[in-house]
């Protein structure tokens, strides 16, 4: 008996040292596959002369304090210690490159087929965003090797969904939007009315919940045509914007994690809990696409006006939908019924998120500096009515100013990421010296290298706003410094709405909405910190939102004292 018991004891053993040799040797053959490319590729790369941090882990490289930083300040640190162009360390050495030199931006931003998002972001933010203008990119790395003619492939399908949506974004769109934003705004003004307190005393509201909902409505309106009625989802019950809420209080997934899953497809099987409410936003955002594309499609075809031009049929949705069922379109040129239904969650979720996250940091800045908000509600009390044309309120200068300080300081989307499809050589602004004692002024970036472009670390730089430039200041947009000029941004020298052909198509759109809410909120209500300055935190996320250091299981959120004060 005690025999047969070591003999099986015996056997256990033997079995289990067999599981695990297996299961080491299939780690070790993983592990290798991926590691003997890098390191093969890190020794053949000229990235080595390029100046940078010691790699703080020989899994994560740099990535773990990259993401650990609160709101992107190791990339100042990064920027003021080894220069503009810094070499760092990614997934097991990989090199990297954070890059704040504003003519190799511009070479970026300006060569958009060739420096594309990663493939791990890009299949990330779909997951959410799908296939709409902010991820598709058209490039394909076979097309990318049939020499001259990938120029005519690489970056079509992006192309060619931002010719037909350029028309939605026009002057005369915004112009007659403008009238719905004050509407929103007003509604918006009218609930906070009746939770503030006139006189002495003041009521804490989450201003971000507010300025989601309004924004949310005021997209749905001008955009879509169609009444999400966020504002109103205290009233009755609102699935919609309640998933919108749970959405943007959801953690993004760290950017380790995802390069992770890149590397490694088999992770993307770990169940992710935020999968579940992701998959849900998404089915009821292209559920809304399915309902108005129909509706506009049989009008359209009723009425004959498939073809019509006029400006009542350029609205996002008949733009959409005419380039879908045009008939004197070729089929190769037509949208696709996914494209279309594709840009319905990229324009609910990037088409309000960043204008009410960057309004409620407004209001945030606005409160802790009381001479600048009386300066400001001075300006905008002196209007004669609480409804000002588009053309009157971007005449307001000082809001104007007090916009662009906050979009400098406080940008919602920090910074953007892209990867080199082919091996190029990315000219310089400022010429560096390299670990090898020589001046380069041109970097060769070979095949595949990972460059993040931080925007927040530009915006801070002192070089270029001066000693005072982490500080809040509207008073500095009164004249500008001229080293802002070089600064490759599609609007005022600054990085917030991108730059070159995939900057933000709707930055006007953005910029008139954020001004008629603080318009509007500016002239009925005042503004005092709630919390201390140093218990506000952010959370990554599609933009970086602020959240409370103490209560993090509140998701993002940013409480502020709100006062009526009449007007005299």
């Amino acid at each position: 008996m005690e025999e047969q018991g070591a003999n099986g004891a015996l056997g256990y053993i033997t079995t289990l040292r067999c599981v695990i040799l297996t299961l080491t040797s299939a780690l070790a053959i993983a592990f290798a596959w991926v590691v003997i490319p890098l390191v093969l590729r890190i020794k053949k790369s000229g990235l080595w002369v390029i100046p940078g941090p010691r790699s703080t882990s020989w899994l994560l490289g740099n990535l773990r304090e990259y993401n650990d930083s609160p709101r992107d300040l190791i990339s100042d640190e990064w920027m003021e210690r080894h220069g503009s162009v810094v070499r760092i360390h990614g997934f097991l050495q990989t090199p990297m490159l954070s890059i704040t030199d504003n003519r190799a931006i511009n070479h970026l931003f300006t060569n958009y087929t060739y420096f594309t998002k990663p493939e791990y972001i890009r299949l990330d933010l779909s997951k959410l965003l799908c296939e709409g203008l902010l991820t598709v990119e058209g490039t394909s790395f076979i097309a990318l090797q049939l020499d001259h003619a990938s120029d005519l492939i690489a970056g079509e399908r992006y192309k060619h969904q931002r010719r037909i949506l350029n028309q939605v974004f026009g002057m005369a769109q915004i112009r007659a939007a403008t009238s719905t934003f004050f509407d929103k705004a007003r509604e918006l003004r009218d609930l906070w009315t009746l939770e503030a307190t006139a006189g002495e005393h003041s009521t804490r509201i989450d201003v971000l919940h507010g300025l989601n909902m309004a924004s949310l409505d005021a997209v749905g309106q001008t955009v879509f045509n169609c009444d999400f009625e966020a504002l109103r989802s205290g009233q009755k019950p609102n699935k919609f914007s309640d998933t919108m809420e749970q959405i943007f209080s959801m953690p993004n997934q760290k950017h380790v994690l995802v390069l992770m899953k890149n590397l490694f497809p088999v992770l993307d099987f770990i169940i992710d809990p935020n999968m579940k409410l992701v998959n849900q936003a998404v089915g009821m955002m292209r559920g809304i696409g399915v309902q108005l594309v129909a509706e506009k499609k049989a009008e359209l075809l009723r009425e004959g006006r498939s073809e019509s031009n006029s400006l009542e049929d350029r609205d996002f949705v008949s733009a959409l939908v005419k380039a879908h069922i045009r008939p004197d379109v070729p089929g190769g040129q037509c949208l696709s019924e996914d494209d279309v239904l594709s840009q319905f969650p990229t324009f609910i979720i990037a088409g309000h998120e960043t204008t009410s996250d960057a309004t409620a940091w407004c209001l945030y800045e606005l409160a802790q500096a009381p001479h600048v908000q009386a300066k400001l509600r001075e300006e905008l009390r002196a209007v004669e009515t609480d409804s000002p044309t588009m053309d009157e309120l971007v005449s307001l200068q000082y809001l104007d100013m007090v916009v662009r300080e906050i979009l400098r300081l406080r940008a919602p989307v920090t910074s953007t990421v892209r990867t080199a499809n082919k091996t190029d050589v990315v000219p310089l602004e400022t010429p560096f010296r390299g670990l090898d004692g020589e001046m380069h002024d041109s970097i060769q970036v070979p095949e595949g290298t990972i460059m993040i472009i931080p925007f927040m670390a530009i915006h801070r730089s002192k070089a270029i706003w001066g000693p005072d430039a982490a500080e809040f200041r509207p008073e500095r947009w009164e004249n500008p410094p001229k080293a802002s000029i070089n600064v490759p941004g599609v609007w005022g020298h600054l990085l917030s709405f991108g730059g070159g052909p995939r900057a933000c198509i709707g930055f006007r759109f953005a910029l008139v909405e954020m001004k008629a809410l603080i318009f509007t909120l500016l002239r009925a209500f005042e503004f005092t910190p709630a919390v201390d300055s140093a218990d506000i935190s952010t959370m990554p996320g599609i933009v970086l939102r602020p959240c409370l250091k103490d209560a993090p299981e509140g998701g993002s959120q940013l409480p502020l004292l709100v006062r009526r004060c009449e007007i005299v």
